[in-house]
């Protein structure tokens, strides 16, 4: 079971009981959101989406209103399999 790193006090809102969700998966070591910025778009709904490979994981992106927050997960999941996982958990 892996951690959710907890170091800023503003996050998108509904976004850290989903990643509490991702880091109970036994593959995912570590879930770190970084940092909040405003754009241009609007979503009515939570969505993560996997945006960069990084050393030992990936960058996600959470977007929801006008708000994105980066995420960056350590994990040895192939892209494929941490989509469908990020995916299941958003439509719930």
């Amino acid at each position: 079971m892996g951690r959710v790193v907890i170091t800023h006090s503003t996050y998108i809102e509904g976004l850290i009981p989903i990643l509490k969700k991702l880091a109970s998966n036994e593959r995912i070591k570590t879930v770190t959101p970084a940092i909040i910025t405003k754009v241009r778009g609007r979503s009515s709904k939570l969505i993560i989406r996997v945006s960069v490979i990084t050393i030992g994981g990936y960058k996600a992106i959470a977007r929801k209103g006008q708000s994105a927050q980066e995420i960056f997960i350590t994990t040895d999941m192939n892209i494929d399999e941490l989509r469908y996982i990020l995916n299941r958990y958003c439509s719930k």
